[in-house]
């Protein structure tokens, strides 16, 4: 008992100078430049990480090693890609009427309407008609070096390998209906005639009043105006902002039922679920097909559609621009100005109609009979 009280003490300074030791060793600083060195490893690391995370992992080409095997019947372009193809309705070398069916976002060649045309109008109208992948797209070989005019030089040369002749129409839709815009413009020559179903629309097109594009713009979702505004603004962003966990991301891409009309949805309910092609669409990886159609949908224009010439100035053919009123995925009030610069443009606005044009009842063949016979 006598002893406890000067060991307690001792114990205590001893700790007290432990502590004292401790605190001096932590003010030590660190020898010059140690800071700057470790403050630009994490720099490196974390540029290193931000490259890494922006650049999108290679293709898988179809018939290559390790991708996808080769299924369709496909042409070999000039530049050395494959475009896959499919082909409807009577023998091409039979045909009166020769038709290039582009398809739309999230799609391939399997998707034109089922019930574009019934088997009894196909043959009383002698009606061929060829879908095609676009590149990235199916069984077509991605096209690193796309740009907005390239597909329409693509639907040129599909049209000559296949021997459609001097001349042919084009049916598009969504995105594909905007991929017609560059037919009329750089291959007009080569154009029997045109539909447009649905096509969306590039909110910077620079000949939009500005009040309406903003207007329609702020109809889409949220995640949606990010997206269009990463793939126009910054488009190298475009794969690290759609494969991102943290925020929602396009949702055409993710099948989001909120960008449907009410009777796009009730369209929906009544398609057949047995599409075995779906796994198809994206097999060659989601940035050569998704990614960028949304870079080259929405970034910058060679040309402003509502600045082309009427590609049949002499009436020997016709254009038609199908919409949906209630289309939520391409505003009408984009489409009715559009089609109000260019009265060469046939308008035909579908009351209560959402985004899926092609897929009410006997619009497809209302489609392509207005084109044929207009």
């Amino acid at each position: 008992m006598a002893g406890g009280g000067p060991t307690r003490r001792i114990s205590a300074a001893s700790a007290r100078a432990h502590t004292r030791k401790a605190k001096q060793k932590s003010s030590i600083p660190l020898p010059s430049g140690t800071f700057a060195k470790i403050l630009l490893v994490v720099l490196i690391g974390l540029l290193a990480w931000g490259y890494q995370a922006t650049r999108p992992p290679l293709p898988k080409i179809c018939g290559s090693p390790d991708g996808p095997p080769v299924t369709a019947p496909r042409i070999k372009l000039s530049d050395g890609r494959h475009l896959a193809y499919k082909e409807f309705g009577v023998p091409r070398e039979n045909a009166k009427y020769k038709i290039v069916y582009i398809h739309g976002y999230d799609e391939c060649r399997h998707d034109v309407p089922s019930n574009i045309l019934s088997q009894d109008v196909i043959e009383s109208l002698g009606v061929y008609i060829v879908s095609f992948d676009r590149p990235g797209y199916g069984e077509s070989d991605p096209n690193p070096k796309r740009a907005v005019k390239s597909l329409a030089f693509d639907v040129q040369e599909l049209a000559d390998q296949l021997g459609l002749g001097s001349k042919f129409y084009v049916i598009g839709f969504s995105m594909g209906g905007q991929a017609v815009w560059t037919c009329l413009r750089y291959i007009p020559h080569r154009l029997a005639g045109a539909a447009l179903i649905a096509p969306v629309v590039n909110y910077w097109w620079p000949t939009l009043p500005v009040n309406m594009s903003r207007e329609a713009f702020d109809l889409q979702l949220p995640q949606d105006k990010w997206t269009l505004r990463v793939a126009h603004y910054l488009p190298w962003l475009t794969y690290l902002w759609n494969t991102q966990k943290f925020f929602p991301a396009c949702s055409a891409a993710s099948h989001n039922p909120a960008v449907f009309s009410s009777k796009d949805l009730e369209l929906i309910s009544k398609q057949s679920s047995s599409q075995d092609y779906r796994a198809q669409v994206r097999q060659q990886g989601e940035y050569e097909s998704l990614h960028r159609d949304l870079m080259i949908s929405f970034g910058t224009w060679e040309f402003d559609p509502t600045d082309l010439d009427n590609p049949f100035p002499n009436n020997e053919g016709s254009v038609h621009l199908w919409q949906g009123g209630e289309d939520k995925l391409s505003p009408v009030i984009l489409q009715r100005y559009i089609a109000q610069q260019l009265p060469w443009i046939q308008y035909h606005e579908i009351p209560g109609a959402g985004h899926l044009v092609p897929m009410i009842d006997g619009m497809g063949e209302k489609i392509v009979n207005t084109l044929l016979t207009a």
